[in-house]
């Protein structure tokens, strides 16, 4: 069986990030139509827009800040009224910021995490979830990590965020699900990427001690998860919590 995204069209928020671009490429290769969300990176954005063109996939690159309920309005009526909705959306954009203690993290990284995590899933939803329902089919995927899992010192902001959109979207999955809509959660390791490749950091021997595989994963592992979600032989899965870490974090059950 192969993973067949053709006549399908995705949303990647944070396309042009490390993780985002990966994924954008991935989703197109399956066949899929990508919509290229960005919020800075307007550079990235173009070549994004050539190389999907280039795999004969209609695709657009809209601007929007995902944490603001009018830009994301916006950006909802845009694709309706030229590429059309999208029938997948992979929530991946985040917010960057220094991690410190608790005690010493300004109150001001809680908020942007909670906007970039809880309120970006809850405004995409709300903008994009009723044409996936009119239509009766849907994925809607968004990008956790395994540092919800680990609670490690340092992590405390990020992690009330990523916790926080775990809660929103178990509940959308039980809300949306009669639609034949999923709603699933890949939850990524500290992945090789772009920018460790660039540096030569790929080993990172103290943390690949704690992985059973024995290795740090890619950004194509990541990718490639999404793109099974997203697809028909996923169709009966959702609510879920899928770390891609070689099993750093193993959920118990």
């Amino acid at each position: 069986m192969n993973i067949d995204l053709s006549n399908r069209l995705a949303l990647v928020t944070g396309a042009t990030g490390e993780l985002g671009r990966v994924i954008t490429r991935t989703l197109a290769a399956c066949g899929a139509d990508v919509v290229i969300h960005y919020h800075s990176n307007q550079d990235m954005a173009e070549k994004l827009l050539s190389e999907v063109r280039a795999m004969g996939r209609r695709t657009l690159a809209v601007r929007a800040d995902v944490t603001d309920r009018e830009s994301v309005n916006r950006m909802q009526k845009e694709l309706a009224g030229s590429i059309g909705d999208p029938d997948i959306l992979v929530n991946n954009a985040v917010i960057q910021y220094a991690w410190t203690t608790v005690l010493e993290q300004s109150p001001a990284d809680y908020e942007s995490q909670f906007r970039s995590c809880v309120l970006h899933n809850v405004l995409m939803a709300q903008a994009f979830a009723p044409a996936m329902i009119r239509r009766r089919w849907g994925r809607i995927i968004a990008i956790n990590t395994e540092c919800a899992m680990q609670c490690h010192p340092s992590q405390s902001a990020y992690v009330s965020g990523k916790r926080g959109m775990d809660g929103v979207l178990r509940v959308l999955a039980a809300e949306i699900g009669q639609c034949s809509i999923t709603v699933n959660q890949v939850a990524p390791g500290w992945m090789i990427s772009d920018k460790y490749r660039a540096s030569g950091t790929e080993r990172q021997p103290d943390y690949e001690k704690g992985i059973p595989l024995g290795r740090r994963g890619y950004d194509q592992d990541v990718a490639n998860a999404v793109a099974f979600l997203a697809s028909d032989l996923a169709a009966f899965i959702t609510g879920v919590y899928l770390p891609v870490c070689g099993g750093n974090v193993m959920p118990r059950i």
